[in-house]
């Protein structure tokens, strides 16, 4: 099963049921958030106006508009993020990071967190969003590093499912549409309290659907390795 492949990718986000639960694990993290790293790096941006490609249940798109004031465009290929979204008060619309319906140079700062790796051409999605960016804008890129959750996949006995676009291959990725890349970590922990809430997890997975973990006693601590790229066009 492909994190790029489109019918998989349709599937998931049709509903925000799993979405959700994945992020609820979070709330077992320690040290740096990564959604703070990415909002600050939109703030340093200042941006009159901002597109977020992938925007999911648009929490990310309605705290730029709130907080910033930016006039604010967020875009999903799901229909059910789209309505989400619209029902925070953003304007949100269907659309293809591949092929965005804006004019060139329409935006000051452009947002793509945990998505890039869900695109099946990455390089081509990349050339648009550094095409409707303005001369000295940034896109804020958001992943995981190949260490993250590494400690859940071997529980499982298995291997974590390299991403196309991950923390060791996307500075050399965006460095073909972006003059300059700059790389922030939120490295930490996340650590499950017991079997059960990693179960959930793992439930909530499309890499680990279907796979049941062995009972364990105790937490299980497993490093979280989100990486914050800003990529500045020239």
């Amino acid at each position: 099963m492909r994190l790029d492949d489109p019918e998989v990718v349709r599937a998931e986000y049709a509903s925000e049921r799993r979405f959700a639960s994945r992020k609820a694990a979070f709330r077992f993290a320690d040290g740096a958030d990564a959604r703070e790293v990415t909002f600050d790096a939109i703030v340093e941006a200042r941006p009159a106006r901002y597109l977020e490609v992938g925007c999911g249940e648009g929490e990310l798109a309605e705290r730029v508009q709130r907080e910033l004031g930016s006039e604010v465009v967020a875009l999903d290929q799901s229909e059910r993020m789209v309505e989400l979204t619209r029902a925070r008060g953003v304007d949100a619309r269907v659309g293809d990071v591949q092929a965005l319906p804006f004019e060139n140079e329409e935006f000051d700062c452009t947002a793509a967190a945990w998505m890039l790796y869900h695109v099946p051409d990455i390089d081509q999605a990349l050339s648009e969003l550094a095409r409707v960016l303005r001369p000295q804008g940034r896109l804020v890129a958001v992943t995981n590093a190949r260490e993250h959750l590494r400690e859940l996949a071997a529980a499982l006995g298995t291997e974590r499912q390299q991403l196309a676009f991950d923390g060791e291959n996307a500075e050399e990725l965006l460095g073909r549409h972006f003059g300059r890349v700059e790389r922030r970590e939120a490295y930490g922990w996340l650590t499950f309290p017991g079997r059960s809430e990693a179960q959930a997890y793992i439930d909530s997975s499309i890499v680990y659907a279907g796979r049941r973990l062995n009972q364990f006693d105790g937490p299980l601590r497993v490093r979280k390795a989100p990486v914050v790229f800003v990529a500045h066009k020239q």
